[in-house]
This record gives C-alpha cells, sequence and structure tokens, in this order.
C-alpha cells in the first residue's frame, strides 16, 4: 500500500474473523478503509501485528473488535486481565504513532440456534460483559473512543439478537449493516476534533 494521500482519512478495522467476514468496502463505499481482520485470532496475536498492519499503514485512526476469542480460550485460557493489558499495550503504541483508539465493545452472543452450541457456550455472556464495562472505563480514562454496538445489536436477555447472526457469533449482513453506521459515527466523532492534528 501507498502511503496515505494528502486529505485521506486512513483507517484500519483491526480485529479477528468478525472483522475478517465484513466486506468494508460494501458497508463503508469511497471511503478507502482497510480491513485487517483475520479469523480466530485473540488479542496477544493481535499484539503481535499491531505495527505491520496498523502502525506501518499509517492511519488517522483504528478501530479494534476483539476480546471474544480471549474469552473463549482459542489460544488457551485467558484472564481477563491478560485481555486488558494487551488491549492497553495496542492502545500505547498507536498513541506513540499519532493514530486515534476506537475500541469496540465485545459483541453479544445468542444460543437460539444448533449451529450456536459450539460458540455459546465457551463465551459466557457475564464475561462479555464483564471485559466491556473494562473497556467503556479505559477509554473514558484514556481519551479513546468506545463504539457500543451492545444496544443496537442485543435483545432483552443480553443475548445477540437471533435475525443478526444464523450461529450466534458472528453477524450477517444485517448486522454488518447496523455496525457500519455506528462504527461511522463514530470514527466521525474521533476525527472531527483530531482529524487534522496529525
Amino acid at each position: 500500500l501507498k502511503p496515505p494521500a494528502p486529505g485521506e482519512r486512513r483507517v484500519v478495522f483491526f480485529g479477528d474473523s468478525i472483522t475478517d467476514m465484513w466486506r468494508i468496502e460494501n458497508s463503508f463505499p469511497g471511503k478507502g478503509y482497510l480491513n485487517r481482520g483475520i479469523g480466530g485470532q485473540t488479542t496477544s496475536q493481535m499484539l503481535v501485528r499491531f505495527r505491520e498492519d496498523v502502525i506501518a499503514l499509517a492511519p488517522l485512526a483504528v478501530v479494534i473488535l476483539a476480546g471474544t476469542n480471549d474469552i473463549a480460550g482459542n489460544t488457551g485460557p485467558m484472564t481477563l486481565e491478560e485481555t486488558e493489558a494487551n488491549f492497553m499495550s495496542m492502545a500505547e503504541l498507536a498513541r506513540l504513532h499519532n493514530i486515534r483508539v476506537i475500541f469496540s465493545s465485545v459483541l453479544p452472543v445468542h444460543h437460539y440456534t444448533a449451529r450456536s452450541d459450539a460458540t455459546f457456550p465457551l463465551r459466557p455472556p457475564a464475561k462479555i460483559a464483564e471485559l466491556n464495562q473494562w473497556l467503556r472505563s479505559y477509554c473514558a480514562a484514556n481519551g479513546h473512543t468506545y463504539l457500543d454496538y451492545v444496544p443496537a445489536t442485543a435483545d432483552e436477555r443480553g443475548w445477540l439478537k437471533r435475525e443478526l447472526a444464523e450461529h450466534g457469533l458472528h453477524p450477517g449482513p444485517a448486522g454488518y449493516a447496523l455496525m457500519a453506521g455506528l462504527a461511522q459515527a463514530a470514527i466521525d466523532k474521533t476525527l472531527g476534533v483530531a482529524g487534522s492534528a496529525k
């Protein structure tokens, strides 16, 4: 990739399979936003590639969506404190390079379909809520943007709305459409103040 053109509002979407499966170019036509999601990854794996996949691309902002695979233990058991430390390291690296940070809430999950049998038990909603509360507090204390997907995607039980995901974890088109509007609002809020500072 070439360096950002003058006036380009480059943004990197950085995450796991939920980002990897998101057709960013369709959700944000003409924006030139970049997708750097890799399926199955935990925050430990994402931190290792943060320099190559975020810093080297010189974006104005990074939208980080991660943590669900940490809770599921994809790379072995992890405490919430270990996940939080990885988030802090990513944020600190970004700040050193004048990249604004947008932390997305971990998406809720559901157990409404047979296909969700494989994903729901590994991701207790209480742990998701606890990590999201930490993310919200960390963003407030450190001047980052908290992108909260939960109010728009959760049902009255606090689970992911049935119609948004067939197997309880990865959003379908309707889910991504909801997320796109919220993400763009967060980007506009974040760069409206800081976008000219870089």
